[in-house]
């Protein structure tokens, strides 16, 4: 079990450009909160590097409410209900509250919503289902602080579901866990990830590369590296096998690049491996 720094979460509230964006945003008639890894992260003692609020508002609101408070307000997701606003020359995303309609692994049709438990629900994994309010409440309908202490990566609900939602999700898992995890990952997401791996051909390689090179840049990256393999997973990401023993040793020596990592990990020739993962040519 690892301790958790609530200190960390009175140090977003109080940076500024989080105290503007509330304050713009929050009051009478509205609710906006501070959700997802930002909140994580604080736990974790982490600086966060992107900031991410959900709100009630709708976004042509949220847009209004923040120009007229003097931050700037792009139009960034509006059909998905997504705005940034700049805000002491930071930007944050505000999402208006969701709900899915319809998915089909890839994308999701969805209205907008008032009900935050809803909201989170409908998110991928437990930890990023935290949300903080402008009082500086933290709330948990998900169990995502135990699990956080625990270093337990584990699917909001049916894991299975999750993943039907978005196949992406099988390699967000694995990166999660590289960066979150410890010890043996959750059996059943494991099991889900493992029944739908096929869904992963139906993502687009560029999808997959930028997932895979985050994973590789992660502390725990040699386990789950392993485990992609053990499970066919890794032949589906390169189209070929790894080489484990070289990895290995690479991640031994230091943390190299993530692109120095999958080459050192994979067999396959570069021109086959650029077409694989849309690598560019340089």
């Amino acid at each position: 079990m690892q301790d958790l720094d609530r200190a960390g979460l009175a140090r977003l509230r109080e940076r500024p450009s989080v105290q503007l964006a509330l304050a713009a945003l929050d009051g009478p008639g509205a609710e906006t909160r501070l959700v997802g890894g930002c909140v994580r992260d604080a736990l974790l003692g982490r600086a966060a590097a992107d900031i991410d609020l959900a709100t009630t508002l709708l976004p042509e609101t949220a847009m209004a409410r923040a120009r007229s408070a003097g931050l700037k307000a792009v139009p960034t997701g509006i059909e998905h209900g997504t705005v940034t606003l700049v805000a002491a020359g930071e930007p944050i995303e505000v999402t208006t509250l969701r709900e899915d309609v319809e998915t089909d692994g890839r994308r999701a049709v969805v209205r907008f919503g008032g009900d935050f438990a809803q909201d989170a629900a409908r998110r991928d994994f437990t930890v990023n289902a935290l949300s903080l309010d402008a009082a500086g409440h933290l709330h948990d309908t998900t169990g995502g602080v135990a699990d956080l202490q625990a270093g337990l990566v584990r699917f909001i609900g049916d894991p299975a579901t999750r993943i039907r939602e978005d196949a992406l999700r099988i390699l967000r898992f694995f990166r999660f866990h590289a960066r979150f995890g410890h010890g043996a990952p959750d059996a059943p997401a494991l099991a889900a990830c493992i029944a739908a791996r096929d869904s992963l051909d139906r993502l687009s390689r560029e999808r997959v590369r930028a997932e895979f090179l985050k994973l590789l840049a992660a502390p725990g990256a040699r386990p789950m590296v392993a485990t992609l393999s053990d499970t066919g997973l890794l032949a589906r990401i390169l189209g070929g096998v790894g080489e484990q023993g070289r990895l290995a040793r690479a991640l031994a020596a230091g943390r190299p690049a993530p692109l120095a990592a999958l080459a050192v990990l994979t067999r396959e020739d570069a021109e086959r491996l650029r077409e694989r993962l849309r690598l560019s040519r340089a």
